[in-house]
Parts: structure tokens; C-alpha cells; sequence
């Protein structure tokens, strides 16, 4: 996380210090949103739907907290596809935990 931080500014205290997370209602230092949300990069960058795919647009809603340590399951569904230019729109909902999902976004 302090990685993430570095390379984007983003040095908030609730993902960096402990002591203060501790006085905030999440109790414990939280992912950054957006690395979190790199997951999304990496499958329609690398993956879906193929070499070639430009990733131009993106949706999100933050659920609940991530945290660091803890480990998550990223699931991908299909909402439509087009033939067109291989354009597709994607409901992923990742990552999840206990079948309790922390972030959903929608990707074109």
C-alpha cells in the first residue's frame, strides 16, 4: 500500500497509519479504493475479451472496506456483448469475501 501511495499521492492515514485507522470506523488501516479496483485493469487488459481490448470506461461503487492481509475472490459476469469493435459491457462484481461483495463496477 505505501507503493500505491507513493506512485499516486494518495497518503491518506487510513490506509497508511494504524494508530489513527484505530480512531476511524473501519478500526484498521483499508485498501486504497482504486488498487483494489486494479483487478479490473488486469482482466480487460490481459484477458477479456482478448489481446487487443482497449478499456475506456468504468463504474464503480465502493461496498465495504478492504483490508490488507485479508484475501478476495474476483468475479466476473458477462452483462452483453456487442460484435462491433469487440465492445462489450461488464458487470464484474469483485472482490468478494464471505459472499459479501465490496465493490461492483461496470466496464466498457
Amino acid at each position: 500500500m505505501s507503493r500505491f501511495a507513493e506512485v499516486t499521492g494518495d497518503v491518506n492515514p487510513v490506509h497508511l497509519d494504524p494508530a489513527y485507522a484505530a480512531t476511524t470506523p473501519f478500526r484498521k488501516p483499508i485498501l486504497h479504493g482504486f488498487l483494489s479496483a486494479s483487478v479490473f485493469s488486469k482482466v480487460f487488459g490481459t484477458i477479456f475479451p482478448g489481446h487487443g481490448t482497449i478499456y475506456v470506461s468504468q463504474e464503480m461503487s465502493f461496498k465495504r472496506p478492504m483490508y490488507p492481509g485479508e484475501r478476495y475472490t474476483a468475479t466476473f459476469t458477462i452483462g452483453r456483448l456487442t460484435r462491433r469493435k469487440v465492445r462489450s459491457l461488464l458487470k464484474p462484481e469483485s472482490p468478494m469475501k464471505e459472499a459479501r461483495c465490496v465493490l461492483k463496477g461496470w466496464e466498457r
